[in-house]
C-alpha cells in the first residue's frame, strides 16, 4: 500500500521509533507508543495509545513494529486531515450564517446568491433542491455538508 507519508516523515518517524526502542527488540509497546507519539508533538491519552495499538498490532505482540507504527502515523495524519475538512466546512456554514457549533442554518437564498456572485459552476438550485427536502429554504450543518460534498 502507497503511503501517505513523505520520505522525510518517514525518516523523522524511523528516528523517534529508534530513540524510543530502548533494548533495540526492533518493537516499541504501549509507553513507548505514547512518548514517541508525544515527542512527534502529539498528546494522545492512554485510550487513546492503546486503540492505536489495536488497530495496527497485527500480529497480536502487544508491541508495534516499525511498518506498524508508520501506520498508526498515517491514521493520525489522515485524522489531522479530516479534522481541518470539518473546520474548513464549519467556517463556511458560519461564513453563510450558520454558527460554529453546527447550530443555525443557512438561507438558501443567500447561499445561490453567493454561489453566482463568485460564478462557481455548481448547479445550486439542483443543490439545493436536492439538499432543502422540505422546501423550508433553510439548510442545516448537515444538509450543508453533504450538499458540499
Amino acid at each position: 500500500s502507497r503511503t501517505m507519508l513523505s520520505q522525510d516523515e518517514i525518516d523523522k518517524c524511523r528516528e523517534a521509533f529508534e530513540r524510543f526502542d530502548k533494548d533495540a527488540s526492533g518493537t516499541i509497546d504501549a509507553w513507548e507508543l505514547k512518548e514517541t507519539l508525544k515527542a512527534m508533538g502529539q498528546n494522545p491519552t492512554d485510550e487513546e495509545v492503546f486503540q492505536m495499538l489495536n488497530e495496527v498490532d497485527d500480529d497480536g505482540s502487544g508491541g508495534i513494529e516499525f511498518p506498524e507504527f508508520l501506520k498508526v502515523i498515517e491514521q493520525q495524519k489522515a485524522k489531522l486531515a479530516l479534522d481541518s475538512d470539518e473546520s474548513d466546512m464549519i467556517d463556511a456554514f458560519v461564513a453563510m450564517g450558520g454558527n460554529a457549533d453546527k447550530t443555525g442554518v443557512v438561507e438558501a437564498e443567500k447561499l445561490r446568491r453567493t454561489i453566482k456572485a463568485f460564478e462557481l459552476t455548481i448547479d445550486i438550485d439542483r443543490l439545493i433542491e436536492e439538499t432543502d427536502t422540505d422546501g423550508s429554504g433553510e439548510i442545516d450543518y448537515d444538509e450543508f455538508k453533504e450538499m458540499l460534498r
